[in-house]
């Protein structure tokens, strides 16, 4: 059974975390502190109802696979097939009526990432990848369409850029990083760099794979921040790994780019070179 199979069931999972998701958006609601007194983490009702109800939905469809998710953990995680949910990654710019968030869903298979979507409920994009080709999908609007009833989709590239002075660099945020000797790492790979942005979460990751940042650097992620991005980054030509070059799937100190050479100069950088 190949990745391909599940894709119209992770279609499903996005529309069912997005009805419980949206209602609660732009509205008044309260945010729970997840940190222990470290640096604030908010998690908030809407969290907690996505995931369940993805969960519920696997458990009826698909009972023999695992789920690994943010706010409930793991159950089966040694199966062959192993879902990771993230309801809603940016949950900062979520409690703060920024649309930069968005639902991750990955697949798993023998612990490694085949399928994957980032799902924006809100702008209503799904971008999704199973590491050979990535798509975006969106509303189709005609002239006139006040709401597009159908929807549209395309395959998306990473874009070339050999040259880290040609380069657009993204992180969530530098004080993010997961250390004094991190931060000075990334500070070597900003400055070399043409333009820097701050803020996306996984949209920064969409970003690039959409051919409109050059590069990715953040540290201190879990598994289900990046898992089910991985498959879309390299679906569209990116290359995506830990900060030694090693795989990226459980998280950690993450750079992705959308050019090798990128990549590989960006390695340097951040091993002091």
């Amino acid at each position: 059974m190949s990745a391909i199979d599940f894709s119209a069931f992770v279609d499903r999972l996005a529309q069912v975390s997005g009805d419980v998701i949206l209602p609660f958006f732009r509205t008044n609601m309260g945010a729970n502190d997840k940190s222990s007194g470290g640096s604030f983490d908010p998690v908030t009702e809407a969290d907690r109802g996505a995931e369940s109800a993805m969960r519920k939905l696997i458990r009826e469809q698909f009972p023999s696979h695992g789920v690994i998710g943010e706010e409930f953990g793991a159950e089966k995680a040694d199966a062959e097939f192993v879902w990771i949910l993230d309801p809603i990654d940016g949950t900062k710019s979520f409690i703060s009526g920024l649309p930069t968030w968005g639902t991750l869903i990955g697949l798993l298979r023998h612990e490694r990432p085949v399928f994957g979507m980032m799902a924006q409920p809100f702008t209503r994009e799904r971008y999704s990848g199973d590491g050979r080709v990535a798509k975006l999908r969106t509303p189709a609007f005609a002239p006139g369409d006040r709401i597009g009833a159908d929807w549209a989709t395309r395959a998306i590239r990473t874009r070339a850029c050999p040259d880290l002075s040609q380069a657009t660099l993204m992180t969530t945020s530098p004080r993010l990083l997961a250390s004094d000797a991190h931060r000075e790492a990334y500070a070597r790979v900003e400055s070399q760099v043409r333009l820097v942005r701050y803020g996306g979460d996984c949209y920064c990751y969409c970003a690039l794979a959409g051919g409109h940042v050059d590069l990715v650097i953040e540290s201190g992620l879990k598994a289900y921040d990046i898992a089910p991005l991985i498959p879309i980054v390299q679906g569209a030509g990116g290359v995506i790994t830990d900060w030694r070059g090693d795989d990226a799937s459980k998280g950690g100190a993450i750079v992705a780019a959308g050019d090798p050479r990128m990549h590989e100069a960006a390695l340097k950088l951040l091993a002091g070179g």
